[in-house]
């Protein structure tokens, strides 16, 4: 990236420093104030505005307006070639001259303006703070201020900011910049599940989570990604599961459904703090009575009854309802929902940042691709990921499914079934074809949240097809191949994997279309046999 400096002009009240304050803010830009530069050139401390003028005057009849620029190349000499400056103002054409014939095509000079009534309301709302402040008819019949609007003929960009947001005015100053584009770039990653959930994304999403500079978690606390640690392994039902095994900031969606005590107790164990984590404003907010209205669906289709799918139906109903409350209503959030989740991720892109969004649950349990009534409360594909993050289709350069060797589904509720289950087995059964104790695989398959026993089936070649068609993955992360053979456990590598295991996972590229590019051969320090050819 070449070095690029913005040069604002404009008149007095125009927003010329309020549009350099929220590009340093949102795009760390460095700021180079003149008001600072006349103070040291001129050796004035705490001037007043017509001094100010007056010494700025002063400067450029002895330089032939030639300081500004000087001291710009001064202010460049120990910046990296990629930084972004802004130069907060400019007030002659002869000063831009300079400017542009020292430094070429990397600058970009933005004027901003406002109809003399407004700028005359603004100024007397902002000089009330100081004492005597001089009239704006006074400070506007500066010789060179009273030319300042000439400057709009020589600039690359005009603003009239009473006619637009603050937020308008930024977003029209960074596009003329350049500093959106690499929002175009693909630069998002998505790990999703391929069955019913379970499948073993968040031990995955640990392993890869120190290669993203923003980990996007979505869905609600029925979801819990179990990541190996020592002594006991961590499940994670809010916060996105490389939480833990990264510094990435970390993101909870639009789409995402809170349980705020839960939330704040897995912050504090986790040791998040608010610089790093940012909440959708408009997330939804579990209450004990969604949690009471599932008690019902957990004895007849087993839902883990967390109040994910009764807040988010509230969330829908609820919208001529004061009580439905958000992460916005939330004292307790309030220091982390500062951001929208557009902005969170509009600022990671643009500085090529990559993503990672952790998708929920496994596809077979999609509100609209499963077998309802025995789905969940969403859509659990691909695309109903990226639809909670707020991300669009053509930013995504991967999409990594996860499956197991052998998928789960919960024990069947009382008084009905947690759905269909092809070919289900028992897990004696795949102790007596994989050698692996019996015992340790009956502790290993209880539910995270819940702690519930598993249903077990056959690998569903079918499920692979349907899962692969919905998503499009570009890559499979297979998990569990120790219960295709004990002996699996110790491969570090893919030909250290039993010749009947590669053969199987040669036969999921061939169904699937995509690579298998993660292995997981346990649950343990060293787990996952990494082929990816990217990173």
């Amino acid at each position: 990236m070449t070095r690029r400096i913005v040069l604002i002009s404009g008149p007095v009240s125009s927003g010329k420093s309020k549009l350099a304050q929220l590009l340093s803010e949102r795009f760390a830009v460095q700021l180079l104030k003149t008001r600072v530069v006349i103070e040291d050139l001129a050796g004035l401390s705490s001037p007043g505005r017509l001094a100010l003028q007056m010494a700025g005057d002063e400067l450029d009849l002895a330089t032939d307006h030639k300081w500004l620029a000087e001291a710009l190349t001064a202010f460049v000499v120990d910046k990296p070639e990629d930084t972004l400056i802004a130069v907060d103002s400019v007030r002659t054409a002869k000063q831009v001259e300079h400017i542009r014939n020292a430094f070429g095509s990397s600058i970009t000079h933005i004027h901003v303006t406002a109809s003399p009534e407004t700028l005359a309301e603004r100024y007397s709302k902002r000089e009330k703070k100081e004492d005597n402040p001089p009239s704006y008819e006074i400070v506007k019949s500066n010789a060179t201020e009273s030319k300042i609007e000439s400057l709009a003929d020589l600039a690359d960009a005009v603003i009239i900011t009473d006619r637009n947001t603050l937020e308008d005015v930024l977003v029209r100053a960074a596009t003329q910049l350049g500093l959106y584009r690499a929002n175009t770039d693909r630069l998002v990653d998505v790990i999703i599940g391929g069955q019913y959930g379970s499948e073993g994304k968040g031990n995955m999403v640990a392993h890869l989570a120190k290669e993203y500079d923003l980990l996007v978690r979505v869905g609600g606390p029925n979801a819990g990604h179990k990541v190996f640690e020592e002594p006991e392994p961590f499940t994670h039902h809010h916060l996105p599961s490389g939480t833990r095994k990264s510094s990435a900031k970390l993101l909870l969606a639009p789409g995402m459904v809170i349980n705020v005590k839960q939330l704040l107790h897995e912050i504090a164990q986790c040791g998040v703090d608010e610089s790093r984590l940012a909440i959708d404003p408009q997330a939804m907010i579990i209450s004990d009575e969604d949690i009471a209205a599932e008690r019902k669906l957990v004895e007849v289709i087993s839902s883990t009854g967390q109040g994910v799918g009764a807040a988010t139906a509230r969330k829908i109903m609820g919208r001529s309802e004061t009580t439905t409350l958000l992460a916005r209503d939330i004292a307790d959030l309030e220091q982390y929902t500062r951001r929208t989740a557009q902005e969170v991720l509009a600022e990671t892109l643009s500085k090529g940042g990559k993503v990672l969004v952790e998708g929920t649950q496994g596809t077979a349990l999609s509100l609209y691709h499963g077998s309802y009534p025995h789905v969940t409360s969403r859509d659990t594909t691909v695309s109903g990921c990226l639809a909670e993050a707020g991300i669009a289709a053509t930013r995504v350069r991967k999409v990594i499914m996860v499956c197991r060797t052998y998928p789960i589904r919960v024990k069947n509720a009382v008084r009905g079934k947690s759905g269909p289950l092809s070919m289900e087995i028992d897990l004696a059964e795949i102790s007596r074809r994989s050698g692996k104790n019996l015992e340790e695989l009956q502790k290993t398959e209880i539910t995270s949240t819940t702690r519930r026993e598993r249903r077990i089936g056959e690998f569903d070649w079918d499920l692979l097809h349907k899962a692969s068609f919905l998503n499009a993955p570009t890559d499979i992360a297979l998990t569990f191949v120790d219960y295709l053979d004990a002996k699996n456990e110790q491969a570090k590598r893919f030909d250290q994997l039993t010749p009947s295991t590669i053969n199987f996972i040669e036969e999921i590229e061939r169904v699937s279309g995509a690579m298998v590019s993660l292995i997981s051969t346990g649950f343990n320090t060293r787990n996952i046999i990494d082929r990816r050819v990217w990173k």
